[in-house]
């Protein structure tokens, strides 16, 4: 229902494509990073395809997953969100996808803490048989400005490597499996390695072509060790990446010292990036001047990965460490154009 006329659209509303919207996106990631990618990106253009990363074990998406042996739905949900548009039927279906249940009566619920796009999603996935049918009718069902893919139709663990201090200067390593135990895990310790598991499994064949047939590759910005680094831990993925002809993007987070990344820097962050992928050329690196200590340290790693530096302020005007969509989707268009015309010069922070 429109929240402003009360009135039910028959259809949910197509933006106009306007000259020089027709770029063709293949955006990586997971969780909020991705969603803050794909808010600004809609912006530009209509031709985005998110890949999400499936390792997601904890809250709704990992009862889901246990219960019903399916792929975790939460951050795929959140892409298909980020990509409604800012109509009424966009925003009335992206807070309807985000909804989450809260038991307010006498029995505890069954469906407490359930985000009802999670419980849609499956619903599809039930009735269709196929996890990429099913996340093409939620797209249509919202009017999502793009396509959402899993970046495999395999549910992936994540297994890391933790370092800890211990008493008397020493130091131990433990292995941890799973998305949610090792976020809590790297609270108390810091992340040496992760894998994923099964370190074989298939990507989503629909992903593959979306990387080799795009224009602009961009991963990130997102949690560095279970949202980025999985695609390049992906064999097929990884190789799709490395091979494609599309232009790279990698787009760094708006805080270097996180729960995963303590006492990293950013140049820190390139260089785990390509310890992972030795192969993988990027083109451009957009960074947030505000996180970058050493200017030249980091250009320098860019430079190990191939990369030219962007800087611009992309934080939000608050304040937090939260991506604005509108300067986002300024940067990004900036670093488009600035290859589009061969002029790959980077702006000093």
């Amino acid at each position: 229902m429109s929240l402003v006329t009360g009135q039910i659209p028959l259809v949910p509303p197509r933006p106009a494509d306007r000259p020089g919207e027709r770029i063709k996106v293949a955006a990586l990631g997971g969780g909020h990073g991705l969603s803050a990618s794909l808010s600004a990106l809609r912006r530009l253009t209509p031709d985005i395809t998110a890949i999400v990363t499936v390792a997601d074990d904890g809250g709704s998406s990992g009862r889901l997953r246990a219960e019903y042996d399916v792929l975790p739905p939460g951050d795929l949900r959140m892409a298909l969100a980020a990509l409604c548009d800012d109509s009424d039927w966009g925003r009335t279906w992206r807070d309807v996808m985000q909804h989450r249940f809260r038991g307010t009566g006498p029995v505890p619920s069954s469906l407490e803490n359930h985000a009802l796009g999670n419980l849609l999603i499956v619903t599809l996935w039930e009735l269709l048989g196929n996890p990429v049918d099913g996340l093409k009718w939620a797209g249509a069902l919202l009017g999502a400005r793009g396509t959402v893919l899993p970046m495999s139709t395999t549910p992936l663990t994540i297994r890391g490597s933790v370092r800890d201090e211990v008493e008397g200067d020493g130091v131990s390593l433990r292995q941890v499996d799973g998305q949610a135990n090792l976020a809590h895990a790297s609270r108390f310790g810091s992340i040496q390695s992760v894998e994923i598991e099964p370190a074989d499994a298939p990507a989503c064949r629909e992903a593959l072509d979306a990387i080799e047939l795009s224009d602009w590759v961009v991963l990130g910005p997102g949690s560095w060790y279970t949202s980025i680094l999985p695609h390049v831990l992906l064999p097929e993925l990884r190789r799709a990446l490395e091979s494609t002809t599309a232009n790279r993007l990698l787009t760094m987070n708006l805080r270097t010292q996180t729960r995963e990344t303590p006492g990293m820097s950013a140049a820190d962050h390139l260089e785990v990036f390509r310890r992972y992928a030795p192969d993988l050329r990027i083109d451009a690196v957009l960074v947030d001047p505000s996180v970058v200590e050493d200017v030249e340290e980091f250009r320098a790693a860019a430079a190990r990965l191939g990369a030219t530096c962007f800087f611009d302020k992309v934080g939000a005007a608050t304040g937090r460490a939260v991506h604005s969509p509108l300067r986002l989707a300024n940067a990004y268009h900036d670093v488009f154009t600035s290859f589009c015309s061969r002029d790959t010069g980077s702006e000093e922070p």
